[in-house]
């Protein structure tokens, strides 16, 4: 970034994704008020969003969470992604403020309560579904999947100045063979290509989480490792 910054980090806590190890986190300066430009900037270095609260992992001793991205100009379609394409053609996709919606908090509550079972996430409130999800600064829509009238899946969607940020994507768990999830990416990608963005942010990919597998199946896929984005090949992953 063109001009220093202040960043704090909180003190370690049980990490989220590898058992039996500690996490901390950096954040920007709470005094130097957040944009969406300056997120921008700052998704470029490896930071995350959640809620109004930007940060990146910095663990003692650990350096498992990799930023990642799709590169769009890199990102080719395999056999298992066309077949989810095709497997949900008939679905219908349309766009929406990101703002509370009791059809989407029922839709969370029932994948929570699928997939992340005694995990701290199955019980979620009002509050801490709109915390989570929306912010006062960033540029957020909610991407509506349906099915007919039913509604199947959201992909909370941040635009940054050159690309997407997928935030997070619940389905209906009673449709997991249609691989919702992927097939919410597929459409990121293909809103960031119409739009001549050239990065979908997928977040952090940990090589030992089993959860975050479905991320090294995307082509084009960068990871930010030694304070540059390099491509992830095969021996990386």
């Amino acid at each position: 970034m063109s001009e220093s910054l202040i960043l704090y980090q909180d003190s370690p806590h049980p990490c989220s994704y590898l058992e039996g190890r500690e996490a901390s986190n950096i954040y920007p300066d709470p005094n130097k008020p957040m944009t969406n430009r300056f997120y921008s900037h700052l998704i470029q270095y490896g930071f995350r969003r959640s809620g109004d609260l930007a940060y990146r992992p910095h663990c003692l001793n650990c350096q498992a969470c990799v930023p990642v991205r799709i590169n769009t100009a890199q990102f080719t379609l395999n056999r298992s992604q066309r077949r989810c394409l095709k497997r949900n053609q008939h679905l219908t996709i349309s766009h929406h403020s990101a703002s509370f919606n009791t059809e989407h908090y029922e839709l969370y509550c029932r994948y929570l309560a699928a997939r992340h079972i005694g995990g701290g996430m199955d019980h979620p409130t009002v509050d801490a579904y709109i915390n989570f999800l929306t912010s006062s600064w960033s540029d957020t829509v909610f991407i509506e999947i349906r099915d007919g009238e039913r509604l199947v899946a959201v992909a909370v969607t941040d635009f940054v100045q050159h690309g997407l940020s997928a935030l997070y994507t619940f389905f209906d768990p009673e449709m997991k063979s249609h691989s919702l999830g992927t097939y919410a990416i597929l459409q990121q990608i293909n809103i960031a290509q119409t739009h001549g963005l050239p990065c979908v942010y997928l977040g952090y990919w940990i090589s030992d989480c089993q959860k975050m597998k479905y991320k090294q199946n995307f082509s084009g896929l960068e990871g930010y490792k030694n304070q540059k984005w390099q491509a992830l090949n095969d021996e990386k992953l």
